[in-house]
């Protein structure tokens, strides 16, 4: 009986691939660039579920509601905490441009009469920052993107 040696799974040229790209996300996630904009943007959903009731506009309780749910999906989203590689979680932070986008438009596009000068500024002010943010998340993973698509 003869007995081949094959090689393993490690030298897969499949598996090789996901390994740098996994690394790459890695030291994209671990940078105190990464870091600092995922900790603005958790306090920034937190601030945008309880704005209703800090800038004194909570009777609104279309505007109220949509806030709350609006800033808790906002900070699920962007703390990170569903995907282990920044790789994978970093497209949600496209999700969260969508967010941040709605929360500039809400005042005027939500049910009823909301649209008052205090509920208008503070969610432009705060949709303006969570978009941004977002932003940068999702550009901070674009280095990884860029070179699985080289490689295709």
């Amino acid at each position: 009986m003869t007995t081949s040696s094959r090689p393993g799974m490690d030298t897969h040229p499949d598996i090789i691939e996901m390994r740098a790209r996994h690394d790459m996300a890695e030291r994209a996630a671990t940078t105190p660039r990464a870091q600092a904009v995922e900790t603005i943007a958790l306090v920034t959903g937190l601030y945008l579920a309880a704005s209703p009731w800090i800038t004194g506009f909570n009777g609104l309780s279309t505007l109220t509601v949509n806030n709350l749910i609006t800033g808790i999906a906002y900070a699920v989203l962007m703390s990170g905490g569903f995907g282990r590689a920044y790789e994978r979680s970093h497209s949600m932070a496209w999700a969260a441009c969508l967010l941040g986008a709605w929360t500039i438009i809400a005042p005027w596009a939500v049910a009823g009469d909301v649209s008052t000068p205090r509920t208008i500024t503070n969610n432009i002010i705060v949709g303006v920052i969570a978009l941004v943010l977002a932003l940068m998340a999702a550009a901070a993973g674009r280095p990884a993107d860029q070179a699985t698509w080289r490689r295709r």
